[in-house]
């Protein structure tokens, strides 16, 4: 059994739970109902390829022109923003169609602000990403998103580096719970009043890398994966699921003590170093670049392509459906 379908078995009594205990939201209070409808989870069985050129050119070129995206992390969130920064050069025409800035908005290319919230803490706090100061992340965002210049910010994403050992129940799912309701669709800082905002945002979750012959058991990165996974379904809140595409490799098959590399003990090497050397760049793979245009380069903790740029392509995957797509052309 691979590890999508033990999931959909163990989630079943997991959502149960979630529709049926009084209190169940973490964050208390009323939340702000989500509109989406369909799959919001990015894991590895979208992560390919084939979905991204599955995706119509009308919600790639949506996502591009309208979305205004704040990303914070350290080096293992690397792995999202080299393998955006790559993806352009990739075909012909993905200058185009996958166009990006960084920090630099520009008509016709996606608007991506790389690093752009820690700077925007309160004083003496550590906001690099989500696994330094567990709480940190709220009034970080808050602060950022208050500030006149980050008027047209409309999609925020925050990084794990290591997600073992923190409290993802306690205080990230309450933490994004709470930052939804003040300035997602119709939350509470989302109107025309002073200290407003015109624009809603819309919040990606994130579960942690995987951690070699260290993924499961209570606090480790399958358990709080899992967590994480199931709250973003029950609510219908897009996640991007590090986890998933860090220990499934090109045929689906899940590797339970794989690391955030591709390196599995139960594989017998390395299932991703071994496809990228059997096949070519530029036809199956495609370098990873530092900055848009910028010199080539593995996603930290890396020394393969494939791994940043599945998870490039699970990105514009929830980009897309930000955009308005249904998500089910791609089967």
């Amino acid at each position: 059994m691979n590890r999508k379908s033990a999931l959909q078995i163990a989630l079943v009594p997991l959502l149960l739970l979630l529709s049926c205990e009084e209190n169940s939201d973490p964050a208390g209070g009323d939340d702000i109902p989500s509109t989406v409808t369909g799959e919001t989870i990015a894991s590895y069985n979208v992560a390919t390829e084939d979905m991204l050129r599955s995706i119509p050119g009308e919600y790639i070129d949506a996502a591009r022109n309208n979305l205004h995206i704040a990303y914070q992390h350290t080096s293992h969130g690397t792995h999202v923003a080299y393998g955006l920064f790559g993806l352009q050069d990739y075909r012909d025409g993905d200058d185009v169609l996958f166009g990006i800035t960084n920090n630099n908005p520009t008509s016709g290319k996606l608007d991506f602000h790389d690093y752009a919230i820690a700077e925007f803490a309160p004083a003496g706090v550590d906001a690099a990403d989500l696994s330094r100061d567990e709480t940190a992340f709220i009034q970080t965002t808050r602060n950022y998103l208050d500030d006149a210049d980050n008027a047209e910010i409309n999609v925020v994403m925050w990084s794990w580096c290591s997600i073992g050992g923190h409290n993802v129940t306690g205080n990230y799912l309450p933490g994004m719970q709470t930052l939804i309701n003040e300035y997602g669709e119709g939350g509470s800082k989302i109107g025309t009043g002073e200290g407003q905002r015109a624009n809603p945002v819309t919040f990606i979750f994130m579960t942690g890398h995987a951690e070699a012959n260290s993924n499961v058991g209570e606090g480790r990165p399958m358990n709080q994966a899992d967590t994480i996974i199931g709250y973003c379904l029950s609510k219908k809140y897009f996640c991007l699921d590090y986890y998933g595409i860090d220990t499934h490799d090109m045929d689906d098959q899940y590797w339970g003590d794989a690391g955030d590399n591709g390196d599995s003990e139960d594989y017998g090497g390395n299932f991703y170093i071994d496809w990228e050397n059997a096949h070519t760049e530029g036809a199956g793979y495609y370098y990873n670049k530092s900055a848009p245009g910028g010199s080539i380069t593995y996603g930290e903790h890396n020394t393969q392509h494939i791994t940043a740029n599945r998870k490039a392509y699970a990105m514009w995957w929830i980009l897309a459906r930000i955009a308005g797509w249904d998500g089910e052309t791609f089967n």
